[in-house]
């Protein structure tokens, strides 16, 4: 008898131990929906082994595979897609009435769960909400979604995020992740700097000497020691194939690629490879160091034209964005002032210095004109740093204000659009912490969470018609001190979820007591992902750095 009794205990025991745990889905995620409405009363749709996904039409296929594999990975349910599908399913849809085309509703009952954006973006979107909605990652585990409705629409149109590959070169699959990271947090805009004094990432076909030259440096300045370098070569450069796969990808997640080909001034290794192009003719070394290098492109040199022409074109073909990013910052104008040829350049376009522009800041705007004409008759729309503003902007360039909010307000009072990405705010290649020594290697300076909360892109004093230049905000991730795809993880979050509530959020919307709840329970999702990332808001006082 006893023995019968064990056998049967054993038996319960087993088989409640099968049974998949059950947790509770949470709408208050990161960014927050505009709109949360649980209807507390109504029973819950309960997501399990056997329900299934339903697609509108064939164009939402990825859209459901990632549905499916976010579901797989934090319960372990693996759903199957199946279009005709009609008890407990989740729709997937992209019919919603609404002029932003990113803008989401979900709808949820006891019988099926309604994904439904106004695009397949939207529909995307909406898909993130649901996916963070889920607690943590529990495998097994049903998932109880309160029956009611989530709807929300991103305030700004650019979102974007900033990835310096210049310095440190990464892994086509590390690129990936970092989408996949920005994915999560409602971005759309990928801004990869691929050209720096410190290296060259991208095969131009015409120009070979790009790859096998000015991908190279021998060596790295050691920490924040500008005058000792270690003898470790850093190289790597894309091919176009390879550049093709990633946007490719990032278009998956409704990310946009812009790339960033920075002239006429960063471009020292560009000159060790092709000297020529140079105002002194060289000899020209990839910097080992970080900072700002005399040495531009040579602006009387009607090979330079044809060398950005060429490059341009070749940038165009592999990057389908609507806008190419072109630089245009941090150019001393030394060389050019003592140049022959720059100097005949500025007689021959009748450039004259005024209270407002030197001639060499106006013969800057000229290159950057030149460049401008190259994307347009591509269909494209250039973008440039600030400092663009100095020698006059012209053209229908977007001005992307970094050194403040100055060139944005500068830029919508002139009639130009802008992107905000102050350094105050955005540049997240800032410690994470008010301890420097207790934080990874980096620049310095000190950027917390809270305070990227709280940047307000729009200026109090922007007529309506001004404020509708400011087209979106950016996190920018400078990598001079970053090696790592960890580091660069670390560096991003969660300062990557207080933007994302900038980008989506109307300022009365935030509330940054309530963000950090939000963000903390976004954190198990981070660790779902493997990422890593600063704890300082959750936790003050631990150092955590890694």
């Amino acid at each position: 008898m006893r023995k019968t009794f064990f056998i049967m205990a054993l038996g319960a025991l087993v088989c409640s131990c099968s049974q998949p745990a059950e947790q509770t889905a949470d709408y208050q995620v990161v960014p927050l929906p505009q709109v949360i409405d649980v209807a507390a009363d109504a029973s819950p749709f309960v997501l399990k082994s056997s329900t299934k996904i339903a697609v509108a039409n064939d164009s939402l296929i990825r859209e459901a595979q990632f549905l499916q594999e976010y579901v797989a990975d934090l319960t372990g349910h693996q759903l199957k897609i199946e279009p005709n599908a009609d008890k407990n399913v989740i729709r997937v849809e992209a019919t919603l009435d609404n002029s932003n085309p990113d803008a989401y509703q979900i709808s949820v009952d006891k019988d099926q769960i309604v994904i439904n954006g106004a695009t397949n973006a939207g529909t995307f979107y909406g898909i993130q909400t649901l996916r963070k909605a889920i607690p943590e990652q529990l495998i097994p585990s049903n998932v109880a979604f309160p029956a009611g409705m989530v709807a929300a629409a991103p305030r700004f149109g650019y979102r974007g995020a900033h990835l310096d590959i210049a310095r440190h070169p990464m892994e086509v699959d590390s690129v990936k992740s970092f989408i996949d990271m920005i994915a999560m947090h409602g971005i759309n805009k990928f801004h990869w700097h691929l050209t720096d004094d410190q290296g060259w990432r991208i095969e131009i076909k015409k120009y070979p000497k790009l790859a096998e030259i000015a991908s190279y440096r021998p060596g790295t300045m050691v920490g924040n020691n500008w005058e000792e370098f270690d003898t470790i070569p850093v190289s790597g450069c894309l091919t176009q194939e390879q550049a093709k796969d990633i946007v490719r990808y990032a278009a998956e997640c409704h990310i946009q690629v812009i790339p960033e080909i920075d002239l006429p001034g960063h471009m020292v290794a560009a000159l060790e490879a092709y000297p020529e192009l140079g105002c002194t003719g060289g000899p020209y070394k990839a910097w080992q160091k970080w900072g700002i290098s005399k040495d531009l492109l040579c602006a009387g040199n009607d090979s330079t034209y044809i060398f950005l022409d060429d490059i341009l074109n070749e940038i165009c073909d592999i990057f389908p964005s609507q806008m190419v990013h072109i630089g245009g910052d941090e150019c001393p104008k030394d060389r050019w002032k003592e140049c022959k040829k720059c100097q005949a350049k500025i007689k021959e376009l009748g450039l004259k210095s005024d209270k407002n522009s030197s001639a060499e800041e106006k013969l800057q705007s000229y290159v950057m004109a030149r460049a401008m004409e190259t994307l347009s008759k591509r269909g494209r729309r250039a973008i440039g740093w600030d400092e663009i503003l100095e020698g006059g902007a012209t053209g229908d360039v977007v001005i992307m204000s970094w050194r403040g909010t100055e060139g944005a307000e500068i830029a919508a009072k002139s009639g130009h659009d802008a992107i905000l990405t102050p350094v105050q705010y955005c540049y997240f290649d800032y410690c994470q912490g008010p301890d420097r020594e207790s934080e990874p290697v980096s620049i310095g300076g000190y950027l917390p969470v809270e305070k990227v909360y709280n940047f307000e892109p729009i200026s109090p004093e922007f007529t309506p018609e001004e404020a509708a230049h400011i087209l979106g905000v950016q996190a920018n991730l400078w990598r001079e001190y970053i090696k790592t795809l960890s580091h660069s993880q670390y560096m991003e979050l969660p300062r990557l979820a207080a933007l994302s509530e900038v980008q989506w959020l109307q300022p009365e919307q935030k509330n940054y007591d309530q963000f950090v709840d939000r963000a903390r329970r976004l954190t198990k999702h981070y660790d779902a992902a493997g990422y890593n990332y600063a704890r300082h808001i959750f936790q003050p006082t631990d150092s955590i750095a890694q």
